[in-house]
């Protein structure tokens, strides 16, 4: 589907309702059409590394996904996704692997006025290397998209659809210092810590690796110690108007169990299907 020229801002204002219910009303009119059964909405779940999936994107759409994650590098002027540079594909960039078709639902929603509770969609970039390279290439690449991504415009924030956090090499000061930009940072627990707190507008996310913070390995219930510390940065984070996020969390449903007990926002998988049938038992 060829791209559109984004709507005006005053358009962009009044269309803040539906942009957040974009996928879920794509999603179900498709099924609808098909006679499919639109998969339950699962606003925790995260798509780990989820470019390496069979189908990018779809298979974490296909059950109910709100986030995922594409490590990008920047080479000959493309956004390319890959973990490694050896991995590297020039057919296998970020626009057509998740811009273009996230901006496709967007658009088969634009004319669908609905009611809901949904938190949007969330694309977390991680930059692998050269910031603010692949910063000012992001920018351009987004640019086409922007009638559906939550941005900052002379200052304000516009929700839409689709939120790109940056994570990995993050450019912080570059960013922190634009009032219009099309990007959010993913933050650390020091950014959570800290006082004052930085504000959502800038990071909406705190992320963190679990065994650094936490000696539990996956074996035995969760210390009392670091489960008080679990939820209370959950609360911490709620409070300042920001989601929680843990990586290389231990233990698979035992440690997503450790992670919907404390109120942790994010669960991250390289399982996607098996991360629904976990959630869908909430």
């Amino acid at each position: 589907m060829p791209l559109r020229h984004p709507p005006s801002p005053s358009r962009a204002a009044t269309a803040l309702c539906e942009g957040c219910v974009a996928f879920t009303l794509a999603l179900a009119a498709s099924c609808a059409a098909t006679g499919a059964t639109a998969p339950a909405v699962l606003p925790r779940a995260h798509s780990h590394n989820d470019y390496l999936r069979a189908r990018p994107l779809l298979d974490a759409l296909d059950v109910g996904f709100r986030s995922v994650e594409a490590d990008v590098f920047a080479v000959g002027g493309e956004l390319l996704v890959a973990h490694e540079r050896s991995s590297l594909r020039a057919e296998r960039d970020l626009a057509s692997l998740y811009l273009t078709p996230l901006f496709e639902r967007h658009l088969a929603s634009e004319s669908v006025h609905a009611t809901g509770d949904d938190t949007g969609f969330t694309l977390l970039v991680d930059i692998k290397a050269d910031a603010e390279l692949t910063y000012a290439l992001l920018r351009e690449t987004l640019e086409p998209y922007r009638a559906m991504l939550t941005r900052l415009e002379d200052g304000a924030l516009l929700r839409s659809s689709v939120t790109v956090i940056l994570s990995g090499s993050r450019p912080r000061a570059t960013v922190a210092a634009e009032r219009d930009r099309l990007v959010f940072l993913d933050g650390r627990i020091p950014d959570l810590e800290g006082a004052p707190p930085v504000g959502p507008e800038l990071i909406p996310l705190i992320s963190a690796s679990f065994p650094r913070h936490f000696r539990w390995r996956g074996s035995g219930p969760l210390p009392e110690e670091e489960r008080a510390r679990l939820a209370e940065w959950a609360t911490l984070a709620h409070r300042q108007g920001k989601r929680l996020r843990f990586w290389a969390v231990p233990g698979d449903e035992v440690g997503w169990e450790v992670l919907r007990t404390a109120g942790v926002d994010l669960i991250g998988t390289d399982d996607p299907a098996r991360l629904a049938r976990f959630l869908s038992e909430e």
